[in-house]
């Protein structure tokens, strides 16, 4: 590393790298005003106050920890960082190279490798020069609060004083992991190839996720000849690797209309996520997403649907119409992974916990978000319909959608700032009090932002209004069921949030307005 990386000073400095439940950081250099703080001394000292952790936590010090990473260009930096700081720590490492972050949960239940926990290095989709970590025990994922324990652990220095030096096995636990999925398909359909016949097309943003072409999809009889951007590249140079992103469904919606496949699958970085397009090259992903895993699983057996709080109305109209409740939660994949399980240990059967993002965990499947599980369950449904001369697309044709949809991210002004969650927050509870005195109406149920009903000649819609996670952002998603209804809405939002100019930028709303 040379001089344009960040120093640690004290604690603040560690707990910059704190995002959500995982690590995150600036990995490499070559963005302006973005200098590397997930530096190698960084990363040992991180990765020391997990093996001291554990260690604690565990009762003993003789550790096996898996180490796997995604497509990114610091990958075997940061791979060699982690794998030298545990066998500092006297762990043993299993190292599997090329991983996708589910892959490195599912090993630690495979007792033939026998690990404590794993470290899965990778940042999602977030730009090339960034990286992270995400540790996992064979009971799950690490919290937040774990991991600002292990930052202030870093801080502090904490290490294990390790009487040898551990070993370093290079292992790939990909084949075993697809091999499941194949299993998995072929006893829920009984045929050893259900998808023959079936051209199924797979873009993988040059991330992780090439894989299931070759391991799971062909094994299984489909047609993968056209799949796109399979090769590893953490440049991303086609498009980036993320369901949400526009340019990367229009990139796998191309290709499915091009090689007039039955099925388009892509993932994300990591394959924590994953999206699809049917056979007419329409996305399915957000709310279409949502509902198309609902109703496979509601079909089985009713339950409650958790969902993130920027679903449509029409999407919990879907639920309760195939039988299910929907339960309309916070932003942030733990946030519904959590209030899913809750429901479970009440006593109110949950089978799913799912983002708009694409984050999807099945209780069929420890509740782990898996993109490669997603939808490996929808193939085995569309096998299944095809023997009915029907398409997976049938399954969501009731599915009420709104005319017009819209998102507009806020920032906030200079003024803003240096206390933006606490401006953001007062802001929101103050809009609680101004929409109903404006003859409007706040959403029942609602866990997080503010969530505002427009009723007929209002906008005929809804808009939320929260904070964004890990940035100084004001996101407001909002949709309408009228021509002209977003704008109305538009309108309505800007009144709102005027009194609020100085320190909150509302220069995206105005030119939406503007624009609409």
């Amino acid at each position: 590393m040379n001089s344009d990386t960040k120093k640690f000073t004290d604690k603040t400095d560690w707990m910059s790298l704190k995002s959500g439940t995982d690590v995150r950081g600036v990995a490499l250099e070559g963005v302006a005003g973005e200098p590397v703080n997930l530096t190698d001394e960084a990363v040992s000292a991180i990765v020391k106050a997990f093996c001291f952790r554990l260690a604690r936590d565990l009762g003993r010090d003789k550790l096996t920890v898996a180490v796997g990473h995604d497509s990114r260009l610091s990958a075997q930096r940061i791979s060699d960082c982690v794998c030298g700081a545990l066998t500092q720590s006297g762990c043993d490492v299993i190292f599997t190279g090329l991983s996708s972050t589910p892959s490195m949960f599912m090993l630690l239940q495979d007792k033939d490798f026998d690990a404590d926990a794993s470290v899965m290095i990778t940042a999602s989709h977030l730009p090339y020069n960034k990286n992270g970590l995400k540790f996992f025990l064979p009971s799950g994922g690490l919290e937040g609060s774990d991991v600002a324990d292990i930052l202030t652990l870093a801080s502090e220095g904490k290490a294990l004083s390790a009487s040898r030096k551990g070993t370093v096995r290079k292992e790939s636990f990909l084949d075993r992991y697809c091999a499941g999925l194949v299993r998995f398909v072929r006893e829920k359909t009984g045929k050893e190839k259900p998808l023959a016949g079936k051209k199924i097309v797979v873009d993988a943003g040059n991330g992780a996720g090439g894989f299931y072409v070759e391991k799971v999809l062909q094994p299984l009889g489909a047609d993968t000849e056209g799949s796109q951007f399979l090769e590893p590249d953490g440049r991303f140079p086609n498009h980036i690797p993320n369901p949400e992103n526009k340019d990367a469904m229009r990139a796998i919606s191309e290709c499915v209309k091009k090689n007039k496949a039955d099925f388009g699958i892509i993932f994300d970085t990591d394959v924590d996520r994953a999206g699809a397009v049917d056979a007419k090259g329409e996305e399915i992903n957000r709310n279409r997403l949502i509902a198309l895993i609902s109703a496979i699983l509601l079909s089985e057996k009713p339950g409650t649907i958790v969902t993130d709080s920027v679903t449509s109305d029409g999407l919990a109209q879907f639920i309760a119409n195939h039988g299910g409740k929907h339960c309309r939660y916070q932003r942030g994949y733990k946030n519904v992974i959590d209030k899913s399980k809750e429901l479970n240990e009440a006593g109110e059967y949950s089978p799913l916990a799912i983002e708009t993002s694409g984050h999807a965990a099945l209780k069929e499947n420890y509740f782990l978000d898996d993109g490669a599980y997603l939808v490996t369950r929808i193939l085995i449904s569309l096998a299944k319909l095809s023997e009915e001369g029907k398409e997976i697309s049938d399954l969501i044709a009731d599915l009420p959608e709104p005319l017009e949809t819209a998102e507009v991210r806020l920032g906030f002004t200079p003024a803003g700032k240096p206390d933006f969650k606490t401006i953001g927050a007062r802001a929101i509870e103050e809009i609680k009090e101004a929409a109903p005195a404006m003859g409007l109406k706040l959403a029942p149920d609602n866990y997080e932002g503010v969530r505002i009903n427009f009723g007929k000649g209002q906008g005929d819609g809804w808009a939320l209004i929260r904070m964004s996670l890990h940035e100084p952002i004001l996101p407001i998603n909002f949709e309408s069921d009228a021509k002209g209804g977003c704008k109305a809405i538009a309108h309505k939002l800007a009144e709102l949030l005027q009194p609020y100019a100085e320190k909150i930028d509302l220069t995206k709303l105005k030119e939406y307005i503007k624009n609409a």
